[in-house]
């Protein structure tokens, strides 16, 4: 059977999600990831909730940032949540996004050092070992997870890194368990996207099928094709607008996102979003997102999957978050 994530944000209350959760649990899903990009909703939290009310389905960050958590946290974060829901827990670290990063105070200098030091630090701690580590952003002197009352043991947890640049996708197939692949890029993103990582995989030995490779999809599902067109385009249009580089390499022409440009500050009201989502049309919507028909979005998750994605986590848009699951439960591309 194919593999299958859910990914929530903020759109929906805690019970709702936790509703969304447990059914794409009944309904064969492998995995919930919880975002925690934007100052909205905390990723721990909810991966607690989701844990706590599920039996089967695994939990990860989709993704945590390396800054704002000293890396001993991280390991105590995780080694808990593993607790909770032993062998079920994934770790997804990120290296965050400007300008959010520089108005909270966070310099993004040296990002790939940067996630290097921390993943090996948690990685170390989450082994049960002790790590004296004196780096550039790394500063332990013989930190342990100090258990009291409990077994120690290794955590059965595997760090995920959400990368987009290609020297951080180098840095995750040598390092890491898994990539946690972008949204709102088009499938044929993913060819460079694989070879670098293959590239970092050789230098640590391995080889691409090493690498796990969930990719998060945005999906707008409606038997009202105009409606999940739509329903996706305001999205698409806040992302051409603050992340135009990525865009850009997904094949959206210049003129388009110059036009979007020309409306877009940031932070965007929604006044202007909608405004700039005029100037986006159809096509650039389904090239970058699942959009349309259950039949279209199932075609393109499955051109995704053909590109190397190993298990889409689909990002539902609009009211109905069962239609979407129900599109994909049991399917076969």
């Amino acid at each position: 059977m194919t593999r299958l994530a859910l990914y929530l944000q903020d759109a929906h209350s805690f019970s709702e999600a936790i509703e969304h959760t447990q059914y794409a649990e009944s309904q064969g899903f492998e995995a919930v990831w919880q975002a925690d990009s934007r100052l909205v909703r905390e990723a721990g939290v909810a991966m607690a909730a989701f844990a706590a009310t599920t039996g089967t389905i695994k939990v990860g960050s989709g993704v945590i940032d390396i800054w704002t958590r000293n890396p001993a946290r991280l390991a105590s974060l995780f080694s808990t949540l593993d607790d909770l829901a032993p062998g079920r827990i994934i770790c997804g670290l990120g290296a965050w996004w400007d300008p959010l990063a520089a108005k909270v105070g966070i310099d993004r200098a040296r990002p790939l050092l940067a996630m290097r030091e921390i993943v090996a630090a948690v990685r170390a701690l989450l082994n049960n070992e002790t790590v004296t580590m004196h780096g550039t952003f790394v500063d332990l002197d013989g930190v342990e997870l100090d258990y009291v009352h409990q077994e120690r043991r290794p955590k059965d947890v595997p760090i995920y890194i959400g990368a987009t640049g290609m020297q951080m996708m180098e840095l995750t197939g040598q390092i890491a368990d898994g990539v946690v692949l972008n949204y709102l890029v088009s499938p044929t993103y993913n060819a460079e996207a694989l070879e670098h990582l293959a590239i970092g995989a050789a230098k640590a030995g391995r080889s691409l099928d090493d690498i796990d490779r969930p990719q998060l999809v945005v999906c707008s599902v409606d038997d009202d094709r105009q409606a999940a067109l739509d329903g996706a385009r305001l999205l698409v249009t806040q992302y051409l607008g603050q992340q135009p580089h990525i865009m850009k390499a997904s094949g959206v022409p210049q003129s388009i996102l110059d036009a979007v440009g020309e409306v877009l500050t940031w932070p965007a009201t929604h006044e202007q979003v909608v405004a700039a989502s005029k100037r986006v049309p159809d096509e650039i919507v389904q090239m970058i997102c699942a959009a349309g028909t259950p039949d279209e979005c199932r075609a393109k998750v499955a051109e995704y999957i053909a590109n190397g994605c190993t298990c889409p986590i689909l990002y539902p848009l609009g009211p109905d978050v069962r239609k979407m699951i129900d599109t994909f439960a049991g399917w076969q591309p």
